[in-house]
């Protein structure tokens, strides 16, 4: 069966029907990547705490990790760091090692998602190269945090797997509140207001 004759888009609640395998970014929409991010769990749920560590309150988490280590960037840049993950809001968080393992495929889908998600907000289709190394960085120092503190690794295995965050969690602002796994609603709440505030300056 042809690509085209099988059925590759999903209703989101917005109302709009999202081509999964060849999407546009008009059919993107900020409170779908919310509602979706902030009800899939990051660890495959493997965690601690009353609630899921959701991909919605992972993405924070990096986005004030990423602003904190780069004071000077962009207002394009933070909102690229906030949705490095906004494709699993209809992919899901697929643990790293598994996404290795299905090979090229799925990181094509992944990537044609971000670039759409991308130019619906009007930012560059792609992260530079630099940009790349700099969210990456603060994606694996996220990745420790939440290994250490709710998910049982300890320290060295977590060192092993995501190396050494460069700032400490002590030094890392608000970081209690940004570790302690929200109630959906609160994912779904901050993730917007994290985006909006980004976007306004970038439309200031």
């Amino acid at each position: 069966m042809s690509r085209n004759s099988s059925r590759a888009w999903q209703r989101m609640l917005s109302g709009r029907r999202l081509d999964i395998l060849d999407p546009s970014p008009v059919d993107v929409e900020l409170s779908d990547i919310a509602h979706g991010l902030a009800r899939v769990a990051r660890w495959n749920g493997q965690t601690q705490g009353d609630y899921p560590f959701s991909v919605a309150q992972h993405s924070v988490l990096v986005f004030e990790l990423f602003r904190q280590a780069n004071p000077d960037a962009s207002a394009a840049a933070l909102l690229q760091a906030l949705l490095h993950d906004a494709p699993e809001y209809v992919m899901g968080d697929i643990i790293s090692p598994f996404k290795a393992a299905m090979g090229g495929n799925y990181k094509d889908v992944e990537n044609r998602l971000l670039s759409a998600i991308f130019l619906r907000f009007s930012l560059p289709a792609t992260m530079s190269v630099a940009l790349t190394k700099q969210v990456k960085k603060a994606d694996r120092e996220a990745a420790y945090f939440e290994a250490t503190h709710l998910a049982g690794f300890d320290p060295d295995e977590a060192r092993k797997f995501f190396g050494e965050p460069n700032q400490p969690a002590f030094d890392v602002e608000a970081f209690d509140r940004l570790i302690r796994p929200w109630p959906t609603q609160q994912a779904h709440a901050r993730f917007v207001e994290v985006f909006e505030t980004a976007a306004a300056t970038l439309l200031g």
